[in-house]
Formats: C-alpha cells, sequence, structure tokens
C-alpha cells in the first residue's frame, strides 16, 4: 500500500511580486569590463594556461565546457556568460536546478534570491506562483517539443511565449503506440492543461529583463545549456504544476547531451565553477560512457584539460601529490577528489567566480 503524501493543492501559493529578493540583476550584474582582483603569482600563470588551452581548443573545434553552481547568477555573472558564448569561446554550459530558477527569476521580475530561514519559518519559502507555475509548465510542454531541460526554459524566456497544443492533437499523440515517448509526454501535457483549465494557443509570458539570461542567449544563438536538477532540491517542487515524470524526460536529455559535449573533450577544456556536488557527478559518468565507446573503436580520452575553481583554500597538492590519503579533509573535497580520478590534466584554482570569469574573458582577448 503507498504511504500518504503530502497535498500540495492545498498550499496557500503567494505571488512573487510579494517577496523580498536579496538581488536586483539590474542593479547587481556585472560585465566584461567590471574590476575585479587581479590574480598574480602561480594563479595568473594558471589563468593564463587555461585561455591558451581554450584557443587551442577553440581552433580544433573541441569541446570547451563551463559547468557553475547557481551563485555564479545570483553573483551577477550573466552578462560575463553571455559574452563568453557570444564570443565563442564556450560550447557549452551546464548548471545545477537552482542555476535554472535564478536566472529564470531574473528575467522575468529582475529579482531573485529569497531570503531562506526567514520565508521557511512563515512556510512561504518556494511557495511562489510565478517560479512554480511557469518554469514547470515549459518543462512539461518542453518534454512534449522533445527539448531538455534548460532548452525548454530558455526557448519560453528568448519567445517570451508557451504554445500550448489543443487538446485534440494531444489526444491523438497519445493514441500513437508507433511512438510511446512522445504518447506519454503528450498524456502529461494533457493531464497539466486538465488540471489547471489552460486555453490552447500562446501563451505570453513577458520578459523585460531577458538580455540578462544565459539560458535565453544560449537558446538565441544555438549554444547548448543543460539542466541537472535532483529531484527535491529546488522550489519548483513546491508548486501543483511540477509534473516528475517531465522533469526526468527533460533532465535526461540534457544529461546525454552534456555527455555527448564530454565525448568531444579530448584536446579540450572542462571548468567546473563553484559545483560542488552537480558538476563531478554528471562529468565522471559522461566521461566513463564516452570512454566505453572510444575504447570500442580502439580510442581514448586523455588529452583533456579540468580546471577546478572554488572558495576554499587548497590544503593538498593535486597535480603533484595524487589523491589525499582518507584520513585527510581533502579526500572528502567531492569537487577536487573526482576530478583527480579522471585521467587527463587537472588543476585547482582558489578564486571569486567573479574574479575568476571575469578575469578569464579578459585573458582570452588579449591581444
Amino acid at each position: 500500500m503507498p504511504f500518504p503524501q503530502i497535498d500540495r493543492d492545498n498550499l496557500k501559493i503567494k505571488s512573487l511580486k510579494d517577496r523580498y529578493s536579496k538581488v536586483n540583476i539590474e542593479r547587481d550584474h556585472l560585465t566584461v569590463n567590471s574590476k575585479v582582483k587581479n590574480f598574480k603569482g602561480a594563479d595568473a600563470k594558471l589563468l593564463k594556461d587555461t585561455a591558451g588551452r581554450i584557443k587551442k581548443a577553440r581552433k580544433n573545434k573541441k569541446s570547451v565546457m563551463l559547468t557553475f553552481g547557481a551563485h555564479s547568477i545570483k553573483n551577477g555573472l550573466s552578462p560575463v556568460l553571455i559574452k563568453l558564448i557570444e564570443d565563442g569561446w564556450v560550447t557549452h554550459l551546464a548548471t545545477n536546478g537552482a542555476g535554472i530558477i535564478h536566472d529564470w527569476e531574473s528575467a522575468y521580475q529582475s529579482n531573485t534570491s529569497e531570503d531562506v530561514g526567514t520565508n521557511v519559518k512563515k512556510g512561504e519559502f518556494g511557495i511562489w506562483q510565478e517560479t512554480g507555475f511557469f518554469i514547470n509548465l515549459a518543462i512539461v510542454v518542453g518534454a512534449y517539443e522533445g527539448l531538455g531541460y534548460g532548452e525548454s526554459v530558455g526557448k519560453m524566456i528568448q519567445n517570451e511565449c508557451l504554445n500550448i497544443p489543443d487538446s485534440r492533437e494531444l489526444k491523438d499523440a497519445v493514441r500513437n503506440i508507433k511512438n510511446l515517448e512522445k504518447s506519454a509526454a503528450a498524456a502529461d501535457l494533457l493531464f497539466t492543461i486538465n488540471k489547471f483549465s489552460l486555453a490552447s494557443g500562446p501563451m505570453k509570458i513577458y520578459h523585460p529583463y531577458k538580455k540578462y539570461s544565459v539560458q535565453a542567449a544560449a537558446y538565441r544563438l544555438g549554444v547548448s545549456f543543460t539542466g541537472h536538477p535532483m529531484f527535491g532540491h529546488d522550489i519548483i517542487y513546491n508548486h501543483p504544476m511540477n509534473h516528475g515524470a517531465a522533469i526526468g524526460r527533460t533532465a535526461l536529455r540534457d544529461f546525454l547531451v552534456f555527455a555527448k559535449q564530454v565525448s568531444n573533450l579530448d584536446g579540450g577544456v572542462y571548468m567546473s565553477v563553484g559545483s560542488a556536488v552537480m558538476s563531478p557527478m554528471i562529468f565522471e559518468k559522461s566521461l566513463s560512457m564516452s570512454q566505453n565507446l572510444f575504447i570500442q573503436k580502439g580510442r581514448h580520452i586523455d588529452n583533456h584539460y579540468m580546471l577546478v575553481v572554488d572558495l576554499a583554500k587548497s590544503t593538498w597538492d593535486w597535480s603533484k601529490s595524487g589523491e589525499p590519503p582518507m584520513d585527510n579533509p581533502a579526500y572528502y573535497l567531492r569537487y577536487c577528489k573526482t576530478f583527480s580520478r579522471m585521467g587527463g590534466t587537472m588543476r585547482y584554482l582558489s578564486a571569486d567566480n567573479r574574479d575568476f570569469l571575469i578575469n578569464l574573458y579578459k585573458e582570452l582577448n588579449k591581444k
């Protein structure tokens, strides 16, 4: 017998406009010309080496991947990330579910990042109508359209619209046993349309600040931007619009798109910025699959460069000392330990993401 569940349909959901937010993207954003701390000594040398490897990778049509945690968005770095893809330096962007949300909220209302402690006490944390309604709906629609998690949201922001299919179209798709995956996605969308009494046709959703959206820019430029959520980790799970099957379809597609980019990483560059768990976890599985396919063809991925960037000071020389013993606290730094096991060349840089990304852009564009 199934265990009882909480009923999200009974939640009192407030409008996003009533929420206090700590970050305003118009006020707090940075650009590639913002003044930040300059690197010196070994850090400057590492930055220069990384930029050189990126230039070589792009010349040779190899992947340059940038995976980042949500703080890169909350720290106002969206314009810098957008410039990196506009100028062709980065071939793939990836973030977690929170990164997707902060990027969307910034595009929709310019404000993001709520007061977690205060709002949990009031029973309001993450229970916001627009964030939960529109992001979840974009994912359900995107799953039907065969899109990934990040692409579904990016398309909504860029087009400022979601196209809601007619129920007759969806019923026909449900009956199509020749394409059971789309049939199941059509059933999910039909259920959502009926539950929320959604009208068919274009649903306009204005995003007045979409120039700050990395997801929208990636969609516009045809650059893959993947979202890698974990169930229950993000505030959109609080809303009754949330649909687990659609999350699964779109997130799985994004994982496989991410893995495809990893398969082109021999001679390429992978940067993991402020992502303690998500980035190393999806990378190791993607590299393993890629190696499996390469080995079947008598090849191997060995010339990949991985730069891990985080605030914590390094107490272990990952470039020379190998993996630390289990009684050393450094052993439990997943974002270093995992990448140290991945072959190729792994380096660690202790830096604020604002300092790193802006300095990297400047280094890449030096004459």
